[in-house]
């Protein structure tokens, strides 16, 4: 059996090329993990600090669960930037700087260099999206629970979380044979919303 013979200087030639389709490959499922994690955290954040400017009652379990995911985060912030009444700063800069990370990842896995402007304008857009998209699943939620198990233990921080957006709508759109139309409206804003605001309109951005 004849054996062909290579000489040696081919072989790292052979194995960076072999390492790069395995980076090429594995960019996808990098990039796929940290957009999932990111923006569940972020949301986290924008949930727990929604969670304050409603007022929600801290011992509910939301409240629990949210401050256990982010209190890493969150409490560092809070020595620097306190909370006021009607805002918890150290958990809205905790999703801003998530997003703002997922956003520069996002131009390093695609090869580009990072540009703050776009990388700063992509991590605001991502993080608007991603509340917008935690403020349909808050609407949506609360509309099934309302319907299956309206005294469901999280049914009320559901209903307080969800007043503040549907009572203005309840206000220009009557009951229609009791049933209410206002987390309908609400989602089809929301996704009115959701079209304006795209990463489409950042800078490098190509093919997301």
């Amino acid at each position: 059996m004849l054996r062909r013979h290579f000489p040696a200087r081919f072989a790292p030639i052979g194995r960076d090329f072999f390492c790069a389709r395995i980076i090429v490959a594995m960019n996808p499922i990098i990039w796929m993990l940290i957009e999932t994690v990111g923006s569940l955290f972020a949301s986290a954040c924008v949930l727990r600090a929604y969670a304050w400017r409603v007022h929600l009652n801290p011992n509910n379990p939301v409240s629990q669960f949210v401050n256990a995911l982010t209190d890493w985060l969150v409490k560092p912030l809070g020595r620097l930037v306190k909370p006021t009444r009607a805002m918890d700063w150290p958990s809205a800069i905790a999703g801003l700087l998530v997003a703002l990370l997922v956003s520069l990842l996002f131009f390093v896995l695609n090869g580009h260099t990072p540009n703050p402007g776009a990388v700063l304008l992509l991590g605001f857009i991502w993080l608007v999206r991603w509340s917008l998209y935690l403020m349909m699943g808050i609407i949506i939620l609360m509309a099934i629970i309302s319907l299956i198990n309206p005294y469901a233990p999280l049914a009320p921080a559901l209903n307080q979380m969800s007043d503040p957006i549907l009572s203005p709508i309840r206000r220009i759109i009557p009951l229609v044979g009791n049933f209410d139309l206002s987390p309908l409206v609400a989602i089809l804003l929301i996704q009115v919303l959701l079209a304006f605001v795209h990463p489409s309109s950042v800078p490098m951005l190509v093919g997301h």
